[in-house]
């Protein structure tokens, strides 16, 4: 099993499970992976050091660094990744719980969102948090006849039942 620490074009990062390398690669050639935060699909694999197990090893090892390889490398006039900051961290996880607290609290209303947040604005549905998907034009729309609409984009790993 390797596990690889993954980042999105947006800097978002996140761990991937894969059998091989060579899964990694054909997952990455088939379009296959994408950013649980924003659903890029531009994903790349950062930099990181391996783990050995060495339970057989009588004395710990010490670690080597690492040098950069052709792999490693940006392509030619690419800056190198750098690291996420800690303040970029910090904020993924925010905008993740709040994610899972719209989630949690609201009733997802898919492609009825306009409809269904009219309804409850003229108290024809009962009044409740509703999520869903509305296109520009229906949010203008929406606003133009009072009613307050907040766009938020959920993660693609919410759209699975929460655990």
């Amino acid at each position: 099993m390797k596990v690889f620490n993954l980042a999105c074009e947006h800097d978002h990062t996140f761990e991937g499970w894969f059998a091989s390398a060579d899964d990694y690669d054909t997952q990455l050639a088939r379009g296959l992976l994408e950013c649980p935060v924003c659903s890029s699909r531009a994903v790349r694999k950062l930099l990181s050091a391996p783990r050995l197990n060495l339970s057989q090893a009588s004395e710990p090892v010490a670690p080597r660094a690492l040098a950069p390889t052709a792999a490693a490398a940006p392509a030619s006039g690419q800056a190198p990744a750098k690291p996420p900051s800690a303040e970029a961290m910090a904020m993924q996880a925010l905008i993740m719980k709040m994610a899972r607290e719209i989630a949690s609290n609201t009733e997802d209303v898919g492609e009825r969102f306009a409809d269904e947040a009219r309804r409850i604005h003229y108290n024809e549905a009962p009044e409740r948090g509703i999520r869903g998907v509305a296109t520009a034009e229906q949010a203008r729309e929406l606003a133009d006849e009072g009613i307050d609409v907040m766009a938020f984009p959920m993660p693609a790993l919410l759209k699975e039942p929460l655990q």
